[in-house]
């Protein structure tokens, strides 16, 4: 997550993998592939050495994982609730519930 402020002060995370396009007209204009936009404060500049720098932070967190053993490791904790049975667990595709329609959001 990348750190940008909002024109009234307000700051917020944006997931860098959610942007379509970053447009300087001449406020910075964030647009997400839902369509979802963002008026922010910082220049088009510093946003893509932002989303730069958090990519490299991906990737040097996953090589240091790798180098140091721990990445097999981490797993995705069990529902303490569920001790019983694999709740993921499915036989056949026919099990699986349909899929969800997406549908991009009116401006």
């Amino acid at each position: 997550m990348i750190l940008v402020t909002r024109l009234n002060g307000s700051v917020f995370a944006l997931n860098p993998d959610l942007i379509q396009r970053i447009d300087a007209t001449p406020d910075t204009v964030v647009t997400l592939v839902d369509g979802a936009k963002f008026v922010i404060t910082e220049p088009l500049s510093e946003i893509v050495d932002r989303v730069m720098a958090f990519r490299a932070r991906v990737v040097a967190t996953a090589h240091s994982l790798e180098e140091t053993g721990t990445a097999d490791v981490l797993e995705l904790p069990s529902h303490p609730a569920d001790t019983t049975q694999d709740r993921y667990h499915v036989e056949n595709d026919s099990e699986l519930p349909a899929p969800v329609p997406l549908h991009r959001r009116r401006p």
